[in-house]
């Protein structure tokens, strides 16, 4: 079993930032990608960005230019740095993580979500 545990998340003024955190633990190979979604009201969660072991990120066009993903690999951690922060940014956030188990498995974890609200 692989726990996700994020921090960083709440309330913060339209423009503002908010920096993310996930760390990973248990029984853990290799993380081969971390990421972030949300998750707004009445709506279905949805890709915020995502980062390879390779290093290459995945943003959506919402957030291209504004957030920043980065990843700690010997702490299995990935942060979100999230800057000019508009209000239909708000949502729950949730870390993923696809995790090679020591057996070689293949499984895919989530993080219990964090909620942020940026108002206008």
């Amino acid at each position: 079993q692989v726990q996700l545990v994020e921090s960083g998340g709440g309330l913060v003024q339209a423009g503002g930032s908010l920096r993310l955190s996930c760390s990973a633990s248990g029984s853990i190979f290799r993380i081969n990608a971390m990421g972030w979604y949300r998750q707004a009201p009445g709506k279905q969660r949805e890709l915020v960005a995502v980062l390879t072991i390779s290093g290459s990120p995945n943003y959506a066009d919402s957030v291209k230019g504004r957030f920043a993903i980065s990843r700690d690999n010997a702490k299995n951690t990935v942060y979100l740095q999230m800057n000019s922060l508009k209000p239909e940014d708000t949502g729950v956030y949730y870390c993923e993580a696809d995790v090679i188990s020591p057996d070689r498995g293949t499984y895919n974890y989530w993080g219990q979500g964090t909620q942020d609200t940026v108002s206008s």
